[in-house]
């Protein structure tokens, strides 16, 4: 018998989902609780890697997914200035083995979406706004309060509720993010017909400019600058913003900038770090995916790690026949090394550009890290 019968995940997040999809398919009866009302049918874009794409295989979601997404290779860097020259065509490595594209563009509600009916599918009962608020730890179980009220006991509560986690508040983990010094814009705009994988623009004046096609008809573009206090900014004034600092970028640019002027959002967040180091569990309790750890989305590994998590967790669970010391040490030693080392080379890129080095090897960062990547988490 599996270690566990009875699941409480916090978040509906790919973390979260993930976890409660493979619970779900092995018999386990699984209470998803998520704090917002519904899932967002708003957002821009999400640029997934080959790892990602690996573990949507192994979910069941992967056909569900590559239909409603955008697939390429490689990555081109453009130069700012007139006529947005090509100036370095990479390969990308295939982190998820051959049978899998390099990289994957997709809206982020249509992947929140495919993920949630596959879960509802599996057997998941999810409650949309329902936050975990309490637990109360004893050797059998975890009892759970949800919106301040009992909501049962299980064998496991699994907090998978974002960067902002109440369940890594209430299990007393004191590390939280950290403001890395940049922000990004983004917008969701349509796809000109050249753009046929991402794109990346170094030089001008922000940072980075980019742009990933997520689907026949759609792209988002973003724009990264040093952090700034944007709370506050209207609608319009975001992509008066946006525009203002996208002038200096040509090629589809030109293309973006038509949709910003015609109505598309412009939305801003700050890049964060952090990366929970002690043990991720207080018992029966673990945190995983952005709970545990978060990055800038330098090398676009993000949601590739928390879908990991979900994956090497419930593994190790459906095969123990007891929740032991022997299986968070387990979890432990194939997480932690593998999300530190994404979270510390996605800072590190960001850092080399706050700095203006250009002597960097990012390259060379990048290329080291798809290589650990490519091998199973």
């Amino acid at each position: 018998m599996a270690a566990v019968q009875k699941v409480a995940i916090a978040g509906a997040g790919a973390a979260g989902l993930a976890a409660g999809i493979q619970l779900a398919k092995a018999g386990v009866t699984v209470d998803l609780f998520e704090a917002q009302p519904q899932l967002s049918a708003l957002g821009s874009g999400i640029s997934l890697q080959g790892n990602a794409l690996r573990a949507f295989d192994t979910l069941g979601a992967w056909d569900d997914i590559k239909a409603a997404g955008y697939p390429f290779e490689g990555l081109h860097l453009r130069a700012p200035g007139p006529g947005a020259p090509v100036v370095a065509e990479l390969p990308d490595v295939k982190t998820g083995g051959p049978d899998y594209p390099a990289a994957m563009g997709m809206p982020r509600p249509d992947l929140a979406r495919i993920l949630l009916e596959h879960a509802q599918k599996a057997g998941v009962t999810v409650h949309f706004g329902s936050k975990v608020t309490g637990l109360d730890q004893t050797d059998a179980g975890v009892d759970v309060q949800v919106n301040d009220a009992p909501a049962g006991t299980y064998d496991l509560l699994i907090g998978a509720d974002g960067l902002n986690s109440s369940v890594r508040d209430l299990i007393g983990i004191e590390t939280k993010p950290e403001p890395t010094g940049m922000g990004i814009w983004r917008t969701f705009v349509s796809r000109p017909a050249e753009v046929v994988r991402s794109e990346l623009y170094y030089g001008g004046p922000v940072y980075i400019a980019g742009y990933t096609p997520t689907g026949e008809d759609s792209m988002y573009a973003f724009l990264v600058e040093k952090a700034q206090d944007r709370v506050g900014v209207s609608d319009e004034e975001a992509t008066g913003i946006m525009l203002d600092e996208s002038r200096a970028y040509q090629g589809p640019w030109e293309s973006i900038r038509a949709d910003l002027e015609a109505g598309a959002h412009a939305n801003y967040t700050w890049f964060t770090k952090h990366i929970v180091e002690e043990p991720w569990n207080r018992g029966r309790v673990v945190i995983i995916g952005d709970a545990a750890h978060s990055c800038p989305p330098t090398i676009a590994q993000g949601a590739a790690q928390g879908l990991e998590d979900a994956l090497v967790l419930t593994e190790l669970v459906l095969a123990a026949d007891q929740l032991d010391q022997g299986v968070w040490d387990a979890f432990h030693a194939r997480r932690l090394p593998r999300a530190t080392a994404v979270v510390e080379a996605s800072v590190q890129l960001g850092q080399w550009q706050l700095e203006g080095n250009r002597d960097a090897d990012a390259g060379g960062l990048i290329f080291g890290i798809a290589q650990q990547m490519a091998q199973p988490a």
